[in-house]
């Protein structure tokens, strides 16, 4: 069953002992917090928030993710259209200075040979500093479509609405709100430090996800390879 932003918010108001909203009102400040916090959860853990999607490329080898979209996580496979195509062709990423090396000219319309722009990608290049961005090779020349998973902007929750990431963050939404609330009482005895307490069970509780994930993994030793011969 669905997780629901009141059923968190009625959690913090009982730890608050505000059940009636009068110190810390429910849709000018709680609900709020439960948006932030989400976007917080997505800022630590992109996957919280991870989107599979086929989009249209466009002309050339420089690619965006969809609009709202925070970071690529990985592009998957090319597909035969834009909606309800099937699979086609794998994607494999791979490290920029290795098509450099190999075939400088592979961002030229005009290039020729295994570089040529066509409709079917066979890698990806994906850099970090360039998080909503990627480039493909070979360049796209003519309809393409790929498949690629993303990290996503949560969408704002009304008080009436379920947590727009996973129910498995419920806990880490309450402390952070906790956090938020406490925060705004800082000033008197105690409040300061319930607030960092509230702030280190919700960071401790997203980072420690991420990290029960990297061991539960089913192939955490897989590491893309690079191409041989740009096959």
């Amino acid at each position: 069953m669905a997780v629901t932003v009141q059923s968190v918010i009625n959690r913090v108001q009982a730890v608050l002992q505000d059940t009636t909203g009068v110190r810390w009102p429910v849709v000018g400040e709680l609900v709020l917090w439960v948006n932030d916090a989400q976007r917080e959860v997505a800022l630590l853990k992109p996957d919280a928030s991870a989107v599979n999607t086929t989009i249209t490329l466009v002309a050339g080898t420089k690619q965006d993710i969809p609009t709202g979209g925070n970071r690529l996580l990985k592009v998957v496979r090319n597909m035969s259209a834009a909606s309800s195509g099937t699979g086609k062709r794998s994607v494999r990423l791979v490290n920029r200075e290795v098509l450099d090396g190999q075939s400088p000219d592979w961002h030229d319309p005009n290039v020729t040979g295994d570089a040529s722009h066509t409709n079917i990608v066979k890698h990806y290049i994906y850099d970090e500093a360039n998080p909503r961005n990627f480039y493909v090779y070979p360049g796209v020349a003519g309809n393409a479509y790929l498949e690629i998973i993303y990290s996503s902007n949560p969408s704002t929750v009304a008080l009436s609405d379920n947590l727009s990431i996973p129910d498995i963050f419920a806990n880490a939404i309450m402390n952070y709100v906790l956090y938020m609330a406490y925060m705004k009482d800082a000033e008197y005895a105690g409040n300061q430090q319930r607030a960092s307490s509230h702030y280190g069970l919700f960071t401790s509780s997203v980072t420690g996800k991420a990290q029960i994930d990297s061991v539960t993994n089913p192939n955490p030793e897989m590491r893309p390879a690079a191409p041989m011969g740009m096959r």
